[in-house]
């Protein structure tokens, strides 16, 4: 079987993405983790103005934003992955075998720590799109990608709704083996659920990737500011109104929160575009010691992913120190934050030594077999 690319010959400006991303994934994920009644989106109403203003700021620049550009990162990646390859035939089962591995390894995830879980969705679209992405053309990817934004955009409409209900009612389990039992229909549902709503960026990222926006984007720098302003711009204007109601400041009808929710999904899928364009934009500068340690917990972003749910699991769920019922929307946010700085010292530490993540090192063993015997630096592919 071919043996992964080397660490050397690794594109800068997607690993910093991975990199910056995992603070997004860490702020839109740990509120869900909170017990008390939730609003919209899963975020609480909380009295006073910090509370109000850390869920507004989320709203316009994380929520529906990060999973996005991590779906676009992994069709990004995939077609990476496959160009290597010169047979196609191979470069689709290798896809697919990656894919499969990620839905174990999301399964896992999902069912022992966090049910809210991307890595299986992902893994699930690697292997139905696998054909797509190697041999479909150009027109195939563009009408997949239509396709998914529809979905996406039609799906929002409900995300803006005030169910009063916890997004994973799991987090609230008494003890562990409930909230394990939970977990399992949680993760299969979250799973389908994710797969309909980011096999769209799959497919955008694809396109990117044909065109080599990340991997050359000294030549795309004119695309690239253009995707980042306008995307970024989309991001928070379609993402305020339904901002306001999830920080507390006003409550609309049920048909218009239905609307704002449809603007709100439009603004996420232009949000994950704007994200890639500008880390894409970074990377074309001189990376110092800040890009570089980016970079690195970017070649490890499947560890550091798993390892948020370790974090928040211990700290927050009713089942474990219950940290969920006494901190709000702002105590999370630096929760998440503190655990994305140690991620990023520990990423550091590990590229210092030349060694690779668990996680990382774990895939790429089941996707492409033993490591062969041979001297020189660690791989990724």
């Amino acid at each position: 079987m071919t043996a992964p690319l080397p660490l050397s010959a690794r594109a800068v400006a997607p690993d910093l993405a991975r990199g910056a991303m995992l603070l997004l994934i860490a702020l839109a994920n740990v509120h869900l983790f909170l017990l008390a009644a939730p609003g919209v989106r899963g975020y609480p109403d909380e009295p006073g103005p910090v509370g109000g203003v850390v869920t507004l700021l989320q709203m316009l620049l994380v929520d529906g934003r990060a999973y996005p550009l991590f779906a676009l990162l992994v069709g990004y990646g995939a077609v990476q992955l496959a160009r290597r390859r010169e047979d196609e035939g191979a470069a689709v089962r290798l896809l697919r075998r990656r894919g499969a591995w990620m839905i174990v390894i999301g399964a896992a995830h999902g069912i022992l720590l966090f049910p809210g879980d991307i890595v299986g969705a992902y893994g699930l679209l690697l292997v139905l799109l696998a054909g797509f992405l190697v041999r479909g053309t150009e027109v195939t990817l563009r009408t997949i990608a239509a396709v998914g934004v529809a979905i996406t955009v039609l799906l929002g409409a409900g995300t803006g709704l005030r169910t009063g209900a916890l997004t994973l009612p799991s987090v609230a389990a008494p003890d562990v083996r409930t909230a394990l039992g939970l977990h399992v229909g949680e993760w299969i549902g979250g799973t389908l659920s994710a797969a309909l709503f980011t096999v769209g960026m799959l497919a955008v990222g694809a396109l990117a990737a044909r065109r080599r926006l990340l991997d050359e984007p000294e030549r795309h720098r004119r695309t690239l500011v253009r995707a980042a302003v306008g995307g970024l711009t989309v991001a928070v204007v379609a993402g305020l109104p339904l901002a306001v109601v999830a920080a507390g400041w006003w409550r609309p009808s049920v048909g218009l929160s239905a609307l704002l929710g449809l603007l709100h999904a439009v603004g996420g899928l232009a949000g994950g575009v704007g994200y890639a364009a500008l880390f894409g934009l970074l990377a074309t500068r001189a990376v110092g010691p800040v890009g570089r340690a980016l970079v690195a917990t970017g070649r490890c972003s499947l560890t550091f992913y798993l390892a948020q749910s370790v974090v928040f699991c211990a700290l927050l769920p009713a089942w474990a120190l219950g940290w969920g019922a006494r901190i709000g929307v702002a105590g999370a946010a630096l929760l998440a934050v503190a655990t994305w700085v140690a991620s990023v010292l520990a990423a550091t530490l590990l590229d210092r030594a030349g060694r690779r993540g668990p996680a990382e090192v774990l895939l790429r063993r089941l996707t492409y077999g033993p490591r062969p015997a041979r001297p020189g630096a660690d791989q990724a592919g």
